[in-house]
């Protein structure tokens, strides 16, 4: 029993060494946080290493930024109490790696906060903060996954647009510009995981790495479900303002009947062709029936035009 134990140990460890890119994030304390790739058992002794070199570096007043061993290239990101960490075969340069852990660090904060985490950490060092974190690993994963993949929007930090007429965009966005409720603060439309609109106060730009983050949790890691069609969901965009919480309102359409709120979701992640959303993000935490009636008044006014007219050709 214990040669197929041993066995067993070398097959997975083989496996995990196979794979292309890990990430690994974890505290200064030397404490696991996540990991692309392999169980806590497996990856403990690795994490244990690169913390000795990382504290090493940090011990001698310098900062460890990278190194190559064989063909495998390390990038290291320290931000405050987390060490992040690229592994990687592939051909990337090392501020690709860099924008990649910037992500993720950046998906963290969207759950926690700046302020929250570094209290958790300030009251003790070796805090586990897996367990304020548990139930986000998906959203950390399919990041991790796109990054590995290739995606253009990851490596190039940007969104793809709907592709639409012109005078069918600016419809659009008239159209939601004039059904603006009082405390919206941004206000998107999206189909099959594509931007098609979006309106902002004039000073307020969206982070390109925010809209990363929206789009990883409604339509990569399919983490939203329907709620009767429509979510209320407190997340912490960090290019905006990593300190505090702003709170998102989802509604997915019923292309059927685009009045009525649809009761199931017709697909969790990897936004089907014909897939519409209405994002409404607002600072107040009591705005869920404000927007919701922002909803409500958008459908109405754009009720074909939105739905039928603009998006449909499009996608098909």
């Amino acid at each position: 029993m214990r040669w197929q134990a041993t066995g067993q140990t070398k097959a997975v460890m083989q496996h995990w060494r196979a794979k292309l890119k890990h990430f690994l994030i974890l505290s200064s304390a030397g404490k696991p946080i996540y990991s692309r790739h392999g169980d806590d058992q497996l990856i403990t002794n690795y994490i244990g290493v690169v913390q000795t070199i990382i504290s090493f570096y940090q011990s001698t007043n310098d900062t460890l930024r990278g190194f190559t061993t064989r063909d495998v290239r390390f990038v290291v990101m320290s931000k405050g109490p987390l060490n992040l960490v690229a592994i990687t075969r592939l051909p990337e340069s090392d501020s690709q790696l860099r924008s990649q852990l910037e992500a993720l660090y950046m998906q963290i904060l969207s759950t926690l906060t700046l302020p929250s985490m570094e209290r958790m950490f300030a009251a003790r060092a070796n805090y586990d903060l897996r367990r304020p974190l548990q139930g986000t690993e998906t959203l950390l994963s399919a990041l991790a996954d796109g990054f590995t993949r290739g995606s253009p929007s990851t490596l190039l930090s940007a969104l793809e647009c709907l592709k639409l007429r012109k005078s069918h965009r600016a419809t659009i966005n008239n159209t939601l510009l004039k059904t603006r409720s009082e405390n919206l603060l941004y206000g998107l439309i999206v189909a099959s995981g594509k931007l098609v609109s979006v309106v902002r106060p004039k000073k307020h730009s969206l982070h390109p790495g925010d809209l990363h983050l929206i789009f990883n949790m409604l339509f990569e890691a399919g983490s939203v479900k329907a709620g009767g069609g429509e979510n209320w969901i407190p997340l912490c965009l960090p290019g905006f303002n990593n300190t505090g919480y702003l709170y998102m309102y989802v509604s997915f359409l019923n292309l059927e009947h685009p009045s009525e709120q649809m009761q199931e979701r017709p697909r969790t992640s990897e936004g089907a062709d014909d897939e519409v959303a209405v994002l409404l993000i607002s600072a107040e935490k009591e705005s869920f029936f404000e927007l919701r009636g922002m909803r409500d008044d958008l459908v109405e006014v754009s009720l074909h035009f939105v739905t039928k007219v603009s998006l449909f050709p499009a996608v098909h």
